[in-house]
């Protein structure tokens, strides 16, 4: 690949891809039947989508000269025709399983700086339609940039968001000529009553309040808030809130599923002040323990729902066995009618999935329609009254937010992050402090006890040390982490900055034992902050 050399002004590029552009209806109709069905699939990426994505990272080069002004190939100009070509290929993809996602990222796109890239999404979400029609946007085209680079865009829209709600509720004082600002939206929860006071709070928030930063203090505790008691924070909320037994939650899929309960016709307040909850968490940048199912981000990002989204996994294998009967005797055989049954309450419940349902057998013709209309009831339908005010709730937070950027799988990464924990690659990415580096004989020990450690205890330690139970977007070699030394040997405990994903551990030289003794104590005590 590197010794691929392309021409500087991109001319060959272009006239390729505007052959390609330009191939009239006919021919883009056999060319998409030959790449979707006669193509060889294992060739799609490496002799398609490859070769032009190495030609639009090289397209995307740039130079930073000493006034930090960047200086871009001249080839650049070929980048609206090699995405639109890609997007063809994406389209093409998507219909047919071609490829992975991620085939498609773009290296040369997504290391972009950032404030290149948000300019460019303000001005497509600011531009008219005949304006979107006659420029070129690259964040047009999302699937070109990595999740790590949505995340990116994601938490500098919420930062610009968060500063214009500080300016908007700014104050000038004559007397004084200052400006006063109060940059934060501030919670201030006993312990005891975290729940109820923290929904309470934010019932009775103004709606710009919610779009300030959040800061989170517990009522009798020292200690300033710059992250880490925010995080600690919407853990013990979610360990209450997402509970399959709050009645929030159906119980049907056991405790590893939050699915809405659609018996739950007293609490739609409670709905909506999740949404919000979940809506802060998100413009906070604030991994939650939260465990909804792939069709809930489906949702969120307003996508169809299929057969695939549903959850029972005995109704979907049923559902899908009544389209793939192939005899012509499905009234018979399955004897069903549009309409369902089943109990609530200790009560027989029916519903008809169109008028008349009961007296409409369900038949070789019209199965089609009725797993559509049995899905839509499921997944939307039926818990509509209970979506809709979560929905309500995230978009207090979340109105105008560019989430549309991601796919589903990349909107559950960014929200929960990935349970899969590298710790070699943390400890590839860790920086040292205070006289200590990675040949320290207690650092040598700390990662001998990391890697050692049973599951559970890394789950710990990572929460003691940057109160998370996640990665992030990219795992834990995205994810800042500091070592500091915290005094000479000693007998005092490790302690964590939280809010800077800092271990504050005493030098306890070579006794491993030692180390392992003490800080296996402090990972268990670690519930509650003190000062940071």
């Amino acid at each position: 690949d590197e010794k691929i050399v392309f021409d500087k002004r991109g001319e060959a590029i272009f006239l390729f891809c505007d052959t390609i552009l330009g191939i009239p209806f006919e021919g883009y109709r056999a060319l998409h039947d030959y790449a979707t069905n006669l193509y060889p699939r294992n060739l799609f990426v490496k002799m398609l989508v490859r070769p032009l994505l190495l030609t639009l990272n090289a397209c995307t080069k740039f130079t930073t000269d000493e006034n930090q002004v960047q200086h871009f190939e001249p080839s650049r100009q070929a980048v609206p025709v090699i995405v639109a070509v890609l997007s063809w290929l994406h389209a093409m993809a998507e219909e047919a399983n071609l490829a992975d996602p991620s085939d498609f990222y773009s290296d040369g796109v997504s290391e972009i700086d950032v404030e290149s890239l948000f300019e460019d999404l303000y001005r497509m979400k600011k531009a008219s339609s005949h304006e979107k029609s006659k420029h070129f946007f690259l964040t047009a085209h999302p699937f070109l940039l990595s999740p790590g680079c949505k995340r990116n865009l994601l938490q500098m829209e919420s930062q610009v968001e968060m500063f214009k709600t500080m300016m908007r509720d700014a104050d000038f004082s004559a007397s004084t000529n200052e400006l006063k600002v109060q940059p934060f939206y501030h919670l201030e929860i006993e312990r005891e009553h975290l729940v109820e006071q923290t929904l309470e709070n934010i019932r009775k928030a103004d709606p710009k309040e919610l779009r300030k930063r959040l800061r989170v203090s517990f009522k009798g505790e020292e200690g300033l808030d710059a992250g880490g008691v925010t995080k600690e924070f919407f853990q013990l909320l979610c360990e209450e809130l997402f509970d399959v037994h709050s009645g929030l939650w159906s119980s049907k899929y056991g405790d590893d599923l939050n699915w809405f309960n659609s018996e739950n016709t007293w609490d739609d307040k409670g709905y909506e002040l999740i949404g919000v909850l979940f809506g802060l968490a998100l413009y906070n940048s604030v991994l939650l323990d939260v465990r909804f199912p792939l069709a809930v981000y489906r949702k969120i990002l307003g996508l169809p729902l299929g057969l695939e989204d549903i959850i029972d996994d005995e109704l979907r294998k049923g559902l899908k066995q009544l389209l793939d009967y192939p005899g012509d005797d499905v009234e018979d055989i399955f004897c069903l009618t549009f309409e369902l049954t089943w109990m609530e309450l200790g009560e027989e419940r029916r519903l008809e999935l169109k008028p008349d349902g009961a007296n409409i057998p369900v038949t070789n013709e019209n199965r089609e329609e009725y797993v559509l209309r049995y899905v839509s009831w499921v997944l939307v339908d039926s818990i509509n009254p209970q979506w809709d005010s979560f929905q309500t709730g995230l978009m207090r937070v979340m109105e105008d937010s560019s989430l549309d950027l991601f796919r589903p799988e990349e909107l559950e990464l960014l929200v929960v992050g990935t349970p899969e924990l590298d710790f070699a690659a943390l400890e590839a990415n860790t920086k040292y402090e205070g006289g200590y580096d990675r040949d320290s004989e207690v650092v040598k020990n700390f990662w001998k006890f990391v890697k050692d450690a049973p599951h559970d205890t890394q789950i710990k330690l990572l929460k003691f040390a940057a109160a998370t139970t996640k990665a992030p977007i990219g795992g834990l070699g995205k994810m800042d982490f500091i070592i500091q030394r915290a005094g000479p040997d000693s007998s005092n405990l490790p302690t964590s900055h939280t809010c800077f994903n800092t271990l504050l551990l005493p030098d306890y030289g070579p006794d491993l034992e030692k180390l392992e003794s003490l800080l296996g104590r402090a990972i268990l005590e670690c519930e509650g902050f003190g000062l940071e």
